[in-house]
């Protein structure tokens, strides 16, 4: 399959004739990501993204132009590429895509989810979402300009990173400890912005400016083992975690409303009334719990409260179906809101578990503040021209996500770093994110060609 992409700015493709080279080029490029599986599922021995970084390097290197691939894991590789800045003293640019996916059960896909198919107009396989096609794209496009011998002031790099769905530990945290040098930059674009929203006339172009803080939390649940024959009086491990699970699950903490939330709510577009339940600190929950899009009504209650997923169930040792478990270790996604601290976080589980709360213990998996960068800056101005170049009536809406990213890491390290690229505006945005880690993650070819320009318009912008 590599061996093809050495000729890849040659293919074509009957069904790609009316688009642009850099169009076809993008789209080749992440279908042949996608095919290479690098698949996430968190333990150490999965990913494989030195697949996905050998494919990158055919697309990257070239005439005046080379890479590295560096592996803190065997066969776990991110890619690293610069074209040098004429001024030392100018800022940076990273163009970061990451090149891991998370798995996919194809059972519940209409297709197969990591064939790479061109269907209707779309790309449909794991990671076309996230974010093969926003990766693909800064490829094709940093290509380009050193193709079209672009000559930036400050320094342009590319990094296509490893890891990022399950920590960063073999990415960008490795690098943040370790080679920080090789990819350190004044500013970031990364995943995931984009999306149109409100009124078509005058849409408004959501850029993730901010993240939710990630707080994963593994809680173990103690029993006495025994006989499976005698359950009655039993101090079954099992059922306690079952308990913990559903008190979890249950939870509503109070709504918190960050500094954002107002004008998300402007750029949703939604009915007045809508818009007003969602500034009420006092109604906001009651009123999503019967909001009748369940999509819509997940996404903003995520985006106005802490949530807590219990999603893993694990015995840490053998256990037979005849023998009353003494030990169940749950794992549990919490996403913090801004300003929200350690205790803060202890209380919340107090809170859902109750009289729970001191029959278990608790271990920290990853811990991350929530974080934003301003848009006071010069890289938000250039992004505003790059999209008013095909919607020029258009204006950027900054959003804190609710889900994480490598931006994290550069943001500690005191960078500006935004989730950008430009997706078709008949792409529904709550459809779209239903496609995060969901069945029939597919792009359209439209958004493919729009991303591509915006990153190629965006970087002469901002480094000329």
């Amino acid at each position: 399959m590599l061996a093809s992409l050495q000729d890849w700015r040659m293919a074509t493709s009957d069904a790609l004739t009316s688009e642009s080279a850099l169009t076809r080029q993008s789209i080749e490029l992440m279908q042949q990501m996608i095919r290479n599986k690098c698949v996430n599922d968190g333990t150490g021995d999965t990913g494989h993204e030195t697949r996905n970084a050998d494919t990158l390097r055919q697309v990257i290197e070239g005439p005046g132009m080379d890479s590295i691939t560096v592996e803190p894991v065997p066969d776990r590789g991110s890619i690293v590429a610069r074209i040098e800045g004429s001024d030392p003293n100018a800022p940076s640019l990273c163009l970061m895509g990451h090149t891991d996916v998370v798995p996919a059960n194809p059972d519940g896909w209409q297709h197969d989810p990591f064939g790479g198919e061109l269907i209707d107009g779309e790309i449909w396989g794991r990671g076309a979402v996230d974010m093969l096609n926003l990766t693909s794209s800064m490829a094709v496009a940093f290509r380009h300009l050193a193709d079209t011998n672009f000559q930036p002031k400050g320094d342009l790099i590319f990094f296509g990173v490893a890891d990022e769905e399950a920590g960063s530990r073999a990415g960008a945290q490795w690098f943040q400890e370790n080679q920080w040098d090789d990819v350190k930059a004044d500013y970031v674009l990364t995943e995931s912005g984009g999306i149109h929203l409100g009124d078509p006339e005058r849409p408004s172009i959501v850029m993730n400016v901010g993240e939710k803080g990630i707080e994963w939390r593994r809680i173990r649940v103690k029993g006495t083992p025994g006989h499976g024959s005698r359950p009655f009086r039993s101090d079954n491990a099992l059922v306690r975690a079952a308990a913990v699970v559903q008190k979890l699950s249950e939870y509503r903490p109070q709504p918190k409303f960050h500094e954002l939330w107002r004008q998300q709510v402007k750029s949703f577009g939604l009915d007045d009334e809508t818009s007003a339940m969602l500034l009420d600190p006092e109604q906001i929950t009651n009123y999503l719990a019967e909001y009748p899009i369940e999509s819509l009504a997940s996404h903003l209650y995520s985006c106005t409260h802490t949530t807590f997923s219990p999603n893993v169930v694990t015995v840490p040792h053998e256990q037979k179906t005849n023998t009353i478990p003494d030990v169940i270790d749950i794992e549990v996604d919490i996403r913090t809101l801004p300003g929200e601290t350690q205790e803060d976080i202890e209380a919340h589980l107090r809170a859902a578990l109750g009289d729970l709360a001191d029959q278990v213990e608790y271990e920290v998996i990853i811990s991350h503040q929530s974080h934003m960068s301003p848009t006071t800056t010069p890289l938000w101005d250039s992004m505003a021209r790059a999209v008013n170049r095909q919607f020029p009536t258009a204006e950027l809406s900054p959003h804190l996500i609710v889900g994480f990213t490598d931006s994290r890491i550069y943001r500690d390290m005191g960078s500006v770093a935004y989730g950008a690229g430009l997706f078709s505006p008949s792409l529904d945005p709550f459809s779209f994110s239903d496609r995060f880690h969901g069945n029939d993650e597919r792009i359209d070819v439209e958004s493919m060609a729009l991303t591509t320009q915006f990153f190629i318009d965006v970087t002469r912008d901002f480094l000329t």
